[in-house]
């Protein structure tokens, strides 16, 4: 099989797996805030829910983890690459909506 069309397919995953990662820190850190505005609207005391906030925070740090090591991993996979002679370079196609990544040989 090509290398090439290997590493475009686990390009492809990597940024997908990046994108996974941002998306639900964006939706765990807006969740907070709206738990927060909630308590706030309804009126009742900073104790109430919380345990539950605690738990959030706690998952947003995981979160932050998983995409530091998403990042580390990376890293890692362009080492793992040049040592595989593999010389590409990533295109994103779409700058909107970077879905697909395109993998060019290069001299």
């Amino acid at each position: 099989m090509d290398k090439v069309f290997v590493a475009k397919r686990v390009a492809t995953k990597l940024r997908s797996a990046e994108r996974s990662i941002d998306a639900a820190l964006i939706e765990a850190s807006e969740l907070v805030g709206e738990l927060l505005r909630a308590r706030m609207e309804i009126g009742v005391a900073a104790n109430v829910g919380d345990a539950a906030m605690s738990k959030l925070t706690a998952a947003l740090s995981a979160l932050s983890e998983a995409r530091t090591s998403m990042v580390s991993a990376h890293s890692e996979l362009a080492e793992v690459q040049l040592r595989v002679g593999i010389r590409t370079r990533m295109d994103v196609e779409d700058k909107a909506e970077p879905t697909t990544a395109v993998v060019r040989e290069v001299a």
